[in-house]
Order: structure tokens, then sequence, then C-alpha cells
């Protein structure tokens, strides 16, 4: 069978049994060279072998789709809001030449396919960055907080839209960098492209304009999904929250906390109070720095302790150890890191214990070789601060102290909501 088509054209398959209709796509690597791949109406992707193919017929050519933006009209009497674009799944849409996902839509294409939040505030669409979310690096964190920090000069409110993959690192950089904000800055993302009908794209960034342009608090949060269903999504502290499931779309969940607020399309439901005022006639002071140089040590039974040597060798000025339970690190047999960690506390190294389980704080009183490694070793502990949470915050200390006091004293002063003194019952698995 000759080849009469393009990929992307969408064709007409006729085989021994059928006859399908679906999009060209390129062959995986994977896949045997005898296999046509096409992308049903459905969204799915199927292979048929080519020798059961008796006839394919072109329906349309593939052109390439551009998408004319409307004039964005401001109303009075309403807030503004700024919309900044940073890519990730919210930003994505199928490439009907790989049959992949790529970040190509703008805060601006927003306006156009989710009308309705034009009537929650008078939208500023800004793009800044158009990359996928695993792709994020410290440099990335600092280029959106220079848009944030330009966008409130004129915006009561900033939404934030990136991927959902990072979401929580950004959100906790973001905390810190603007720990003094007194106006919302509010992220939100997508599990599912925003082309495809079952998207919770259009939600979340109705219920995430709602939320910066009408709560009344100030601060760094996540406006995601409350449960599978599209009934409201939950307001978190950028602090406390992070992605629990590959592809949920209540995947992002708050640890060691409870939700701010239910974020409606059209309502806000208050639900804890404890949270900065909002201030529109206050100035922001940012603290816009980070040492990119921290390290992220995961504890685990295999563990080599030559793996603190490296962080060393390399250069590095602060190491998060994602320890077990309460802090624990091993201290006998062959794993035994106490001997690494002293070498490396010698050389310079800031080290910070949080806990691996996530829920609960780490506790340095309860066992002898606990209290050897706050003592003896002089390591902090990150309370109930989650490893990712506690790795952005040292490096974003490190970016403007290299004191060892003044390293523990910011690390153990709560900015952002990030630590708790005391952790409800209820906040287990929320």
């Amino acid at each position: 069978m000759s080849k009469q088509y393009d990929y992307g054209d969408k064709i007409k398959v006729l085989t021994d049994s059928k006859e399908i209709v679906g999009t060209s796509l390129p062959r995986p690597e994977i896949l045997d060279e005898n296999i046509l791949v096409l992308k049903l109406e459905n969204g799915y992707n199927i292979g048929i072998d080519k020798k059961k193919i008796k006839k394919v017929e072109v329906l349309e050519k593939y052109k390439a789709k551009t998408i004319k933006n409307k004039t964005i009209s401001h109303k009075k009497g309403l807030p503004t809001v700024s919309i900044i674009s940073a890519g990730g799944t919210i930003s994505s849409k199928i490439d009907y030449k790989t049959g992949g996902t790529v970040a190509d839509y703008t805060a601006e294409d927003f306006m156009d396919m989710i009308p309705e939040i034009q009537d929650i505030a008078n939208v500023k669409a800004v793009k800044c960055l158009n990359v996928m979310s695993e792709d994020m690096n410290e440099s990335d964190w600092k280029t959106i907080a220079k848009s944030i920090e330009k966008e409130l000069e004129t915006a009561e409110g900033i939404v934030l839209s990136q991927g959902t993959d990072t979401l929580h690192y950004t959100s906790a950089i973001l905390s810190f960098y603007f720990k003094d904000v007194k106006k919302p800055i509010i992220l939100t993302a997508a599990q599912r492209s925003i082309d495809r009908g079952s998207s919770d794209a259009f939600m979340n960034l109705a219920c995430a304009t709602n939320a910066a342009a009408n709560f009344e608090g100030a601060g760094v949060f996540v406006c995601m999904h409350a449960n599978s269903s599209d009934d409201f999504c939950q307001l978190i502290r950028g602090t406390k929250v992070r992605k629990m499931h590959t592809s949920r779309r209540d995947a992002f969940r708050p640890i060691n906390s409870s939700p701010v607020a239910e974020i409606y399309t059209d309502k806000i439901n208050i639900l804890d109070k404890d949270f900065t005022k909002k201030d529109l006639k206050n100035k922001t002071k940012t603290s816009i720095s980070f040492e990119e140089k921290v390290g992220l040590l995961y504890i685990q039974p295999l563990i080599d302790p030559k793996i603190v040597d490296f962080y060393v060798k390399e250069g590095y000025k602060g190491l998060v150890i994602s320890a077990t339970a309460l802090g624990h690190v091993p201290s006998e047999g062959k794993n035994n890191l106490i001997t690494a960690l002293e070498k490396a506390k010698k050389k310079g190294l800031t080290i910070v214990v949080a806990s691996q389980t996530l829920y609960g704080s780490t506790n340095e009183f309860v066992y002898a070789n606990l209290r050897k490694l706050s003592v003896a070793l002089n390591l902090i502990f990150a309370k109930d601060m989650s490893p990712e949470t506690s790795l952005v915050k040292l490096g974003w200390i490190l970016g403007q102290t290299n004191d060892e006091n003044e390293i523990k004293e910011m690390f153990e002063t709560n900015y952002a909501y990030e630590y708790n003194d005391k952790i409800s019952e209820d906040e287990f698995l929320n």
C-alpha cells in the first residue's frame, strides 16, 4: 500500500472488517513499521496492521490552526486580575503531528475559551514562560517572580498557570519570595489539556480568577479541584500543598494543614480565617534570591554514605535529608551516615532534616540518635514542613546569607505558614 497521506491528515481507513476514521500520527519507534497509527475522534490512539488495510482515503489535509484572539473587554467596577501563563498541561493542546501534548496556549487564549472569566474580573493576559513544569528550574522561578512583581504594581490579584508536576515547588518558593505580599497570588494548573472536553482547566482557571479577584486574604495559594467532580476548588497555602496523585483532578492536597477556603466560580466559602488580610494600598516588598546548590537526599535501606561526600565534593551549600519517621537516618552498620554528615558539616554544608512521611512532624528529642543529630551535629529539623518546601526554603535562605547562626534562625522563622507548632488530627489525609 503506497502512502497517500501525511501526518496530521484526517483519513478514512477501510480494513477487512471495518471502516475507521481518524487523524494520521507518526509511528512510535517501539511499534512495528507495518503499523498505521490513528488518533480517533474520542481522543484515543489505535494501531492498525497495514496488511489488513484495503484502502485509505484522505478526508481533510492537515492545516495548522491559528486562533484569533478577541479583544478583552473591561467592565467598570470589577477588580483587575493579571493571568500569567508559564506553560504546562493547562497551556497545552494535542499536537496532531506527534499525537502528544505541547505547551501552546497563551493566557490570552484562555480568555477566548473561558469567556465567563471576564465577568469575574477585568483580566490582563501575560505570557511569561512556555515550558512544561518538569523542565522548570530556579532560573524560571525568578523569571516568574519578576513577572508577578511587575503585575502587582497595577493588578489587585494574580493568577499564575503552570504545569502540575512541580507546582508545589513553585508555590513554595513564591511564598518566600513574596512573604510580605498584601495581595492574593493564586497558582492553578490542569491535569488534562485544555482542548479536551474532560479538561479540569476551565473550572480551575475560573475559580482561581475568582480567588484572585475576591478573596479577602493575601499570600500565595494553590487553587485546584477539591474532588473528582466539577463541584468547587479548594484554596491551599503555597507552602502546605503537594501533588498526591499522578492523574486525578483532585491531586493537590493540603499537608499538615486544612484548606483556607472553598472556591466556586461565583462565591467563596472561608474555612480558615487565619490568613493575612488583603491591603491593596500596601506596596509589595520582595526577597527574590536563591542558591541553586542545594540538594534533596532520600533516606532508604540501601543508601551509601558516599552520596553525602558527593554533595560536598560538588560544592553544594545545603542539603535537605528526607529522613524516615521522626527524622531518622542510619546510624549503625555499613549504611551509617553519621561520620559522613559530621565531615560535611565541617566543610560548611548546611543540613536540614525533614520527614519523608509528609504527615506529622520531626522530633529530635525522642530517640538518642536523633538527639545526636540535633546537638552534636547541630542539624536543623524542619518540623512539619515537607521535604520540597524545606528544599526551596533552604535555597532561598542561602541566597541571602552564609552565616550559620542566621541560617538556622531564618529556617526556624515562620514566614509563610510553612510550619505548625501544633497539628490537628483532622489534617491527616485531608
